[in-house]
């Protein structure tokens, strides 16, 4: 595994074996696939079941301390950032607005989309990949109450992420507004917590092919060719909550910048292309400054939005996060209230500020794991479906990378100028 330091973030940059994760995914459905009513499947079954099992119980270890860390660094670099001037804080205006139309356009559509195409019924086996036992729901009340811990470290154990979120957004918040040297200090023990973590979820995920090729082949030896029309329908359904993301990219051109969308849609071309090519929005950013300046938005506004957009905005992570909680959830049969549903929204939009620039398979887990326990969702799934987030993350690269030039477009409008 080769590890090398991001300069933009100091965190440690994670080179992850995501095609022999995939490869291991399809190799396990295979196999169960053939073992399936053999005299054989016991025996493997007797091997793969506890290897799996201990894989994910590796993956879930790290879920608290890394988004802690991950959060309080992030929130922090927000509010220096909001500090920069009327163009930053115009601009951290139009994120949490993007930020609150994902989460809240996956809350909505998600559920109607799944009921006009319902989950195929041997989608079940996914929850049996461990002793999964959903986490109770709270009624209204219980749930603005819950929303303080009086103990963090309490809460840390029983992994009620909603009340840490807050804790760790607020500790953050106060972090950036300490004396430089003590703000510098604890924020430099907060980036070596999310170091080691990231260091130890790297080896865990370096050996995800030998894990969800063991979960994989349970699943296909319980279901059958089922499970390839499961995980086909999952990434449609996830993939087009990022899709509407993505439109609403060329809306806020429009409305927010002034920028026809005939005209956004040719400019956005050759950083789309980027984006798809290269799934991230660091290598996109040139061409997206390319883009910036064709598109007539001030250069100075460019230099300054897009690169700070690439380190701290992630348009898709709350619709398509939140997305993939919701289609656990409802192979689960969790029960999708309005509490559950606000509670999520609010675990997505603070936790997609602290794992922008991480590699899509650890974003995935540190980012939905989170979400998922705030909605008493099982998390045991989500071991097996970050092999085939490579999928979806196109569709995220693609959304966040228009996302980021169209807030930089109306970043740039003047606030006096109409549609």
């Amino acid at each position: 595994m080769a590890v090398e330091k991001a300069e933009s973030t100091e965190l440690l940059a994670i080179r992850l074996p995501v095609w022999w994760t995939f490869g291991g995914l399809v190799a396990g459905l295979l196999a169960g696939l053939a073992l399936a009513g053999t005299d054989a499947l016991d025996p493997v079954l007797a091997v793969t079941e506890p290897t799996g099992a201990l894989w994910l119980q590796a993956l879930q270890m790290t879920i608290i301390p890394l988004v802690s860390a991950l959060l309080v660094i992030g929130i922090a670099q927000m509010v220096r950032a909001a500090r920069a001037g009327r163009a930053a804080r115009r601009m951290l205006g139009w994120v949490f607005a993007v930020l609150l139309f994902s989460g809240l356009a996956a809350a909505t559509m998600m559920p109607l989309l799944l009921d006009l195409f319902p989950i195929p019924p041997s989608a079940g086996t996914l929850l049996q990949t461990g002793d999964i036992a959903p986490q109770e729901v709270p009624g209204l009340a219980d749930f603005l109450t819950s929303l303080i811990a009086p103990n963090v470290i309490a809460a840390a154990a029983e992994t009620t992420m909603l009340p840490l979120t807050i804790f760790f957004a607020l500790f953050a918040v106060a972090v950036a507004r300490l004396p430089a040297a003590q703000r510098d200090t604890l924020l430099g023990v907060f980036r070596a917590l999310a170091n080691a973590m990231l260091t130890i979820i790297g080896w865990v995920l370096w050996i995800a092919p030998l894990g969800v090729f063991a979960l994989a082949l349970g699943v296909a030896a319980r279901a059958g060719g089922g499970a390839f029309a499961t995980l086909v329908h999952y990434i449609l359904a996830v993939s087009a909550m990022g899709a509407i993301v993505l439109l609403a990219g060329y809306a806020l051109a429009w409305f927010g910048g002034g920028i026809a969308p005939l005209r956004f849609a040719r400019a956005m071309i050759p950083a789309q292309a980027v984006a798809v090519s290269t799934q991230s929005s660091l290598a996109s950013l040139p061409a997206m400054l390319a883009v910036a300046r064709r598109l007539g938005v001030r250069e100075s506004t460019a230099d300054f939005v897009l690169p700070l957009a690439v380190a701290i905005f992630r348009a898709t992570s709350p619709a398509m996060n939140l997305a993939v909680a919701i289609y656990v959830a409802t192979l689960a049969g969790v029960e999708l209230t309005p509490a559950t549903l606000a509670a999520g929204i609010a675990v997505a939009l603070v936790i997609s500020v602290g794992s922008v620039s991480l590699p899509g398979s650890i974003s995935f887990v540190i980012s939905i794991g989170p979400i998922a326990l705030a909605m008493g969702v099982p998390i045991e799934p989500l071991a097996l479906l970050v092999a085939v987030e490579m999928l979806p993350d196109i569709m995220r690269t693609l959304a966040n990378v228009t996302l980021d030039v169209a807030v930089a477009a109306a970043t740039d409008r003047p606030e006096d100028e109409t549609v």
